[in-house]
């Protein structure tokens, strides 16, 4: 099952135009048809407390982590703030930065993963190719390495935001990334969570213009 947290303690940054969550694994950021809590409508719950009854509560993200994966996750609080944020994603303007942990080591300790993405809906899984495909898109990203206790530690950049891609590009280089059983992890981790986290999100505040970069600590679970 998902978790209900106290949103006040995840808060990175707020003001009255958007507040950024360190959203912890195992939380789904919206709703699904099985009504589990979910961090949207724990952050709506939190925007509304101490409002005027009758006063409109606004708050919607503008991205999206998988369930297993923990970390930044920005939501605007006004429905103009949503446009030019959701705008900024689709100029890809925005920088979004993971780190992972894996049980094995690339062979290049320093490297861009450049493949191709099929998602396929039926298996609910990413398919990465080396080249072209019918139905795929160019997936990039960038990467370094260090060790962590007996693990490897990623610091990732990502270039395009694709389903899964993260989690697939490492498997595809034998990486697979802890905990995540569906791309060939064999080492466990926790319960509907993965050794995966969105620690850095770069923005520019849709209000003030003003260049942002939030941040939210790793916290594994090892």
């Amino acid at each position: 099952m998902s978790i209900i947290i106290n949103v006040s303690d995840h808060i990175l940054f707020e003001d009255n135009d958007i507040i950024l969550i360190n959203k912890p694994c195992s939380l789904m950021v919206e709703p699904d048809r099985n009504g589990h809590p979910n961090l949207l409508q724990q952050v709506q719950k939190y925007v509304k407390k101490g409002l005027h009854p009758n006063k409109e509560v606004y708050a919607q993200h503008i991205h999206r982590l998988d369930r297993p994966v923990s970390g930044v996750v920005l939501f605007a609080k006004k429905k103009s703030m949503l446009r030019d944020l959701s705008e900024q994603f689709a100029q890809r303007t925005v920088k979004k930065y993971y780190k992972a942990l894996t049980n094995y080591k690339p062979t290049l300790e320093k490297a861009t993963l450049e493949n191709w993405l099929f998602k396929d809906t039926k298996i609910k899984k990413a398919i990465i190719y080396l080249e072209e495909q019918p139905e795929t898109n160019k997936v990039l990203l960038s990467y370094t390495t260090s060790a962590y206790k007996t693990f490897t530690l990623w610091d990732i950049t990502l270039h395009t935001g694709k389903y899964h891609q993260i989690r697939a590009q490492l498997s595809n280089v034998g990486c697979p990334i802890l905990g995540d059983v569906l791309y060939g992890s064999e080492v466990m981790y926790a319960s509907n969570s993965i050794a995966l986290h969105a620690y850095a999100l770069e923005f520019m505040h849709p209000k003030t213009k003003e260049a942002m970069r939030i941040e939210a600590e790793a916290n594994w679970l090892i």
